[in-house]
């Protein structure tokens, strides 16, 4: 099924529930996307809106287009020598693909959590202070420590690693370092969290506490999640899309999609008859 068959588009600040649910605002709103890898095309017309204090999850099975759609969001397809977007995504109303957007400073509004723990090789506390200290956020050092802090705090990680700021990085754990690496992203103040897989290489207990994190942060942030775990995004998420072949078969409340599924092919998905 074609996605602008499922995505009616409300007036603007509304997200489209085509369950009927009432609309709550939308933080990000993507129109015909489209994406090209050189002669590949990836995604093929997707229209999706992601809600503010929300977390939208993003399902389907591996090169279904879900992380190139996410990457698109922040313009992380730039970096891709020969890839192509087509289509309009809207943050706040304002096309992020804009000439007049740079996409520095559009990352800073926009993090990214990736699928394997990337801390740099720095200490804890620079890793975290590193964002505020580029983009100019804080004016001394006390401001600077006490960002630092609130950013740990809110990523649930201050109490393991209050005594040993000046430890690298990478001498945690790997659910402590994926939770440094949302430190790190939080601490700039963005408006949305990007997330790619964020549990994949973490073991039971740190993906509890990561998915106990993800709720905190809803209540702050837009966050949208690709995820391979059909059971991650019934937790943690309140809207899920289904990809497929590079479209979207079907946009609804995550409950609905996974209780009572529109589409032949989400019931077959999310039955394990494929992917």
């Amino acid at each position: 099924m074609d996605s602008t068959a499922i995505d009616t588009r409300p007036a603007l600040g509304g997200v489209a529930r085509p369950d009927g649910d009432n609309a709550s605002p939308a933080k990000i709103r993507a129109c015909e996307i489209s994406v090209f890898y050189g002669e590949k095309q990836a995604l093929n017309a997707v229209s999706l809106d992601m809600a503010d204090r929300a977390v939208t999850a993003l399902i389907g099975p591996s090169g279904c287009g879900k992380s190139t759609f996410l990457r698109c969001i922040n313009r992380m397809n730039d970096t891709i020598q020969g890839a192509r977007v087509e289509g309009v995504i809207e943050l706040d109303g304002e096309d992020v693909n804009a000439r007049s957007v740079d996409p520095v400073a559009l990352r800073a509004r926009v993090g990214m959590v990736f699928q394997r723990p990337n801390p740099f090789s720095k200490s804890i506390f620079e890793n975290v202070a590193y964002g505020p200290r580029i983009h100019g956020l804080t004016s001394s050092r006390a401001e600077l420590q006490d960002v630092v802090e609130q950013a740990l705090r809110r990523a649930g990680l201050w109490d393991e690693v209050a005594d040993r700021l000046d430890q690298s990085g990478s001498s945690l754990s790997g659910g402590q370092q994926q939770r440094l690496v949302i430190a790190r992203a939080i601490a700039v103040d963005p408006e949305v969290i990007l997330m790619d897989e964020p549990c994949s290489a973490l073991d039971p207990i740190a993906t509890a506490r990561i998915e106990e994190l993800i709720d905190e942060l809803r209540q702050q942030y837009c966050i949208v999640i690709v995820t391979h775990s059909m059971a991650q995004a019934a937790r943690v998420s309140q809207r899920t899309a289904f990809f497929h072949m590079g479209q979207i078969v079907e946009i609804g409340r995550t409950e609905d999609l996974f209780t009572n599924p529109r589409e032949q092919r989400t019931l077959d998905y999310i039955t394990g008859r494929f992917g």
